[in-house]
């Protein structure tokens, strides 16, 4: 985890203190149905609640018992013995390594993905008042980085709030998914813990029991978990790519909030960057390569290797840590952009109504023009517009073809702007629901 791109709930989940308390109640639930089931005594589980339960487990202690025997939950056990005393010799009864570092794992992820969930909520608020904000305001569609049709910016909002309520819910299915708990002992066969056991730490914790875990859960749940935060990751980089490209200069119809005492350049004092998007691209980026290992985690040798383990050690912070700030940073960005209608209305007449072509080229065939004819008609009076500049009506109205089929106030009605603004309310109701039309 890197501090800069850290944010402090995020990065709690994965602190060592947080994960031995994790281990912990892993091993003190287990603890606790082992007694009601006669395996160990009531008064031993007692006695780890009461000197466990509220111990600050030390970490340096827990890395210099690991220096020495290699294993790490070994040395956390080691540890906990000495809080506990010899009643925690029956701790970890029947289980097996794996049961604490997956079950662990799971939670943490699941922790996280509520997190990222809130920060998806509030990203999506931030761009449906936008959207709201500028349901109306033309602007300019683009295709292949071209002028096309007029669109309206809240549209282009809009999509970008479906986008991301579709990422809402795919994670809140990657959540469900890897929210499974495994207490089955080595190999996952049961042999010395029952079941029961398992059902009772996964009731706990809020999870779910693995139906069939071998000594670890499969890792097609971490992939579709990584991979799903990949996905957001490509969303946050499709807007933010959106917002550099309308701050280009010779665009210029939103820009980034850019504070007082803010410095865009150290040489040229006069830069407004858009510093944000770009480093919200530079994270997407870094999410997006942390899908690679996960899904290659999926094929472990037999019942168990720990190929895996080091992956995830990296990848389980880094991930959820990297998204948390890129959802926080782009909520913030648009919450303050700085939207220009004026500078839209400009970009939108820049080509003298040649955004307007489409309208023409249909009017003509229904006015009894072959398709191939009216396109031809319409091409040659636009590409001098094109090319020269002009007045792309003006060249229509003066084309005697294209008179004869075509009034002046028809051509006149066909540069309405009005016209492409008609069907907003739909696709507003489409996205938001019914107060997508009414606002």
């Amino acid at each position: 985890m890197i501090p800069r791109y850290s944010r402090p709930a995020m990065a709690a989940i994965w602190s060592p203190e947080s994960k031995y308390r994790i281990w912990f109640e892993i091993e003190a639930h287990a603890a606790d149905a082992l007694a009601e089931h006669g395996v160990i005594p009531k008064e031993a589980v007692a006695a780890v609640w009461e000197r466990g339960g509220n111990a600050e487990f030390d970490v340096d202690r827990i890395d210099e018992i690991e220096r020495e025997v290699k294993h790490d939950v070994i040395a956390f056990l080691t540890h906990l013995s000495e809080i506990v005393g010899p009643e925690a010799r029956f701790v970890h009864q029947g289980m097996t390594s794996s049961d604490v570092l997956d079950t662990c794992l799971n939670v943490q992820l699941v922790r996280a993905a509520d997190i990222l969930l809130e920060d998806l909520e509030q990203l999506l608020a931030a761009i449906k008042r936008r959207a709201f904000e500028h349901k109306y305001t033309p602007t300019i569609g683009r295709s292949h980085g071209i002028h096309a049709e007029p669109t309206t910016f809240g549209l282009k909002l809009a999509q970008a709030y479906a986008e991301f309520d579709r990422c809402r819910t795919r994670l809140v299915t990657a959540r469900e998914e890897v929210a499974t708990c495994a207490i089955s002992g080595a190999v996952g066969t049961f042999a010395n813990i029952a079941p029961a056991i398992e059902e009772h730490v996964a009731a706990k914790l809020g999870l779910k029991a693995e139906p069939i875990s071998t000594q670890v859960i499969p890792r097609d749940r971490h992939a579709a978990y990584f991979t799903t935060l990949a996905v957001i990751a490509s969303s946050v980089e499709r807007l933010a790519t959106e917002v550099r490209h309308l701050q280009r200069t010779e665009v210029l119809e939103a820009e980034e909030y850019f504070s007082e005492g803010q410095k865009g350049s150290s040489a040229m004092p006069h830069k407004r960057n858009p510093v944000l998007s770009e480093n919200l691209t530079g994270l997407a980026r870094m999410v997006r390569a942390y899908a690679l290992p996960a899904l290659e985690n999926v094929a472990l040798w037999h019942e168990r290797d720990i190929s895996h383990s080091s992956v995830e050690r990296m990848i389980g912070p880094d991930a959820t840590v990297t998204l948390d700030f890129a959802l926080a940073r782009l909520t913030g960005m648009i919450d303050k952009l700085l939207i220009y209608p004026e500078r839209m209305q400009k970009n939108l007449d820049l080509l003298g109504g040649l955004v307007h072509s489409q309208r023409v080229l249909l009017a003509l065939t229904q006015a009894g023009v072959s398709r191939e004819s009216a396109y031809r008609l319409v091409q040659r009076n636009a590409m001098p517009v094109w090319q020269e500049g002009g007045d792309f009506r003006a060249l229509l109205k003066a084309d005697k073809e294209v008179a004869e089929k075509l009034s002046p106030e028809t051509i006149d009605s066909l540069f309405d702007l009005d016209h492409h603004m008609a069907h907003v309310d739909t696709i507003f109701e489409r996205v938001f629901g019914a107060d997508g039309a009414a606002a």
